[in-house]
């Protein structure tokens, strides 16, 4: 496993990491979130080796980063944030380097080399410069040299940064398929990664833990989380439909779509009111091309915790 136990970092008056303590198992895929400046980068680099503690310590397969830091490095792949490359060499140069100071030599290091440029599709691009290609590409660089050695711990600040549709997929595939003997941790502020890789969720604010959960618990925090949306194909008076949805006990307050024609019932106390919706519906004979149970929304959960809101 990977173990935080009171790890900090200060500079100076500012308190980066603020006595943080977390431990993730094999086969967890972590997200690690926050707002800007929350101090996730700060501890992704502190696991490292790359910044050291304040107090505290990061530990990577019961190997103390700052006691037994080869020992730690080398059972770690990390990918930094911005994915820094060397742009005078082409993606295979570079990973052939990278594989040299792994101690990777003859047939094996060409072969640790030809695998991460096909798990990573860089097959097109492997003998252009790395400082002639798309940010996409070069974070796909980034990845192909954290997964170069096979570690059994991946830590991953901002994976799909810069990467289209089709290649976020693609890395989220490859996640997934690594995530079974791997502990993978992923930094981001992106909630959609969340959602789409992750079976488990901490939330880091002014450099202190304030929720750690599964996505699907935190998104059940939502005040959104059994509400329904309706979307109406033709309706005059959108308030007096409002007014009915308030009227119906277990509906605490209706949000109003103007331009969307949607009205969204937020229930009281998470209450389930999708059959009293849509029995309301039915009587009032309203003309409607969707009704949809919402499950919440993590965007809503996220800005509630890291601003101090109630929930």
């Amino acid at each position: 496993m990977i173990k935080a136990e009171g790890l900090s970092k200060r500079y100076g008056p500012l308190t980066a990491v603020d006595g943080i303590s977390f431990k993730v198992e094999p086969g967890e895929v972590l997200g690690f979130l926050g707002p800007n400046g929350a101090g996730k980068t700060t501890t992704m680099r502190m696991f490292a080796g790359f910044v050291p503690p304040s107090a505290g310590y990061a530990e990577i397969c019961g190997f103390r980063v700052d006691q037994h830091p080869i020992e730690a490095k080398t059972r770690l792949g990390y990918l930094p944030e911005g994915a820094p490359v060397y742009g005078e060499m082409t993606p295979w140069e570079f990973l052939d380097f990278c594989a040299a100071v792994r101690g990777f030599s003859g047939s094996e290091r060409q072969e640790r080399v030809g695998a991460a440029v096909e798990r990573l599709n860089l097959e097109s691009v492997r003998d252009r410069r790395i400082e002639t290609l798309s940010k996409g590409f070069k974070r796909r660089v980034g990845l192909a040299q954290a997964i170069l050695h096979d570690p059994p711990v991946l830590i991953l600040d901002e994976p799909t940064d810069g990467l289209d549709p089709n290649q976020k997929h693609e890395v989220r595939e490859l996640i997934a398929a690594m995530s079974a003997n791997k502990i993978i941790v992923i930094s981001t502020h992106i909630l959609e990664e969340v959602d789409a890789v992750c079976n488990r969720a901490i939330i880091i604010a002014a450099g202190r833990i304030v929720a750690d959960e599964t996505p699907e618990k935190l998104i059940q925090r939502s005040r959104y989380h059994n509400a329904v949306t309706i979307r109406f194909r033709d309706l005059d008076d959108l308030n007096a439909a409002a007014e009915a949805l308030r009227a119906l006990s277990a509906v605490a307050e209706v949000e109003i779509d103007r331009q969307g024609r949607r009205l969204t019932a937020l229930p009281r106390d998470q209450a389930l009111i999708l059959s009293s919706v849509d029995e309301l519906v039915n009587a009032r004979g309203w003309d409607i091309e969707q009704l949809q149970l919402e499950s919440g929304r993590l965007d809503e959960v996220f800005r509630r915790i890291t601003t101090g809101e109630a929930l």
